[in-house]
């Protein structure tokens, strides 16, 4: 039976998976709102990095970043967060910085967490940052997908929707992980504040569908295929437990249809209950397996809702770098993604044990 992404060996590559994205410092009010808190705790914040974290930190895999960041104190303190990933640091560029940020700068994200029926709300500064003018020469990837050698890139909408450049530049770093062997895979995590003086909806459109045409695999929720790819199927924005989930299959089926290229097509499923609660799952699609679905919670708990969707693409990579199975792949995401939901901060604190538990039925019960 063939694998369902042709890898290459661990052996003849130094990195098991790369990311490209930005890292932003993250500001938390904690049970606070933005406008009235007088202290915030301080985290790391990148959608791309926290699925190339997980994947070390969770599933043991060998990774690096590619970022960049404007050399001054804040960068060097993201620097000194990021550290703890125990991601190779060694292809983040420093741009020097101009004394001001006129000219380049480091991403904030001032994100609340929301609860019960006040649900969670970001407010991020990020315009003119260090990686939106990352260009493909900054980096030497010839270094880093060849000499050293990738076996996995992964990459997404966020990083694409910073600026042109960075679209140009997202594109550069697909095409040539590509050249060189790797799995490329792209999560769409659509975010309007992006795209909004941008073009809007045209251009989102525009840009992830060509980068996804550059994927071998490709993420995202409910929201991310209909807006992204422009996609309009019937029911998909209803409640998953009371949608015939033939309305997702229909929709991948388009995804199918229109990026041949395609070996694994995954969804992130959640229907908000409240900003504390949720119901979580997922499904996926192979060309061997064809569909397939994650175990439906019906009434996870939300600590904090940032990162799940980035714990449940890790997941599902693991599955299928490690075991080529994406069934288990969809349970691991599925599982990390609920994990990473009941604890401050965008990335997951899951062990892989703790994630095996989980899936075998494991219940809650303080272990001592």
């Amino acid at each position: 039976m063939p694998p369902i992404v042709t890898l290459k060996a661990p052996d003849a590559c130094q990195y098991d998976v790369v990311a490209l994205g930005e890292v932003m410092l993250r500001l938390d009010p904690r049970e606070h709102r933005i406008r009235t808190t007088r202290s915030f705790d301080v985290w790391d914040s990148g959608a791309e990095y926290n699925v190339a974290r997980a994947l070390r930190t969770t599933f043991g895999l060998r990774g690096a970043l590619v970022s960049a960041f404007a050399d001054n104190e804040v960068g060097r303190l993201v620097e000194n967060i990021i550290a703890a990933s125990q991601l190779d640091l060694s292809f983040v560029h420093w741009v020097p910085y101009d004394g001001i940020g006129a000219n380049v700068r480091n991403g904030l994200n001032f994100s609340e967490r929301g609860f019960g029926v006040r649900g969670a709300l970001g407010c991020v500064d990020r315009a003119n940052t260090a990686i939106s003018h990352l260009r493909p020469e900054d980096v030497d990837r010839e270094e880093l997908f060849v000499r050293r050698g990738t076996r996995w890139f992964h990459t997404g909408g966020i990083m694409a929707g910073l600026s042109d450049q960075a679209a140009e530049t997202t594109a550069a770093f697909m095409t040539a992980a590509k050249a060189s062997g790797a799995v490329v895979s792209y999560d769409l995590n659509y975010r309007p504040s992006l795209w909004k003086a941008r073009g809007g909806l045209a251009r989102c459109q525009e840009v992830n569908r060509r980068l996804v045409g550059l994927a071998d695999v490709v993420f995202g929720n409910e929201e991310d295929y209909s807006v992204c790819l422009g996609y309009d199927v019937a029911g998909t924005d209803e409640a998953y437990d009371h949608l015939d989930p033939a309305a997702y299959e229909a929709m991948i089926d388009l995804v199918i249809r229109d990026f041949p290229g395609l070996a694994v097509v995954a969804v992130s499923l959640s229907q908000v209950i409240t900003a504390t609660r949720k119901g979580w799952g997922g499904l996926a699609w192979c060309a061997r397996d064809g569909f397939l679905h994650a175990t439906w919670r019906d009434d996870v708990e939300v600590f904090d809702r940032l990162g799940g969707g980035d714990s449940f693409a890790s997941g599902v990579i693991y599955g299928l770098m490690v075991h080529d199975d994406l069934a288990l792949g969809l349970e691991y995401g599925a599982a990390n993604g609920a994990w990473a939901m009941t604890t401050p901060g965008d990335t997951t604190t899951a062990t892989l044990a703790e994630l095996r538990a989980l899936i075998a039925g494991g219940s809650a019960r303080v272990k001592r």
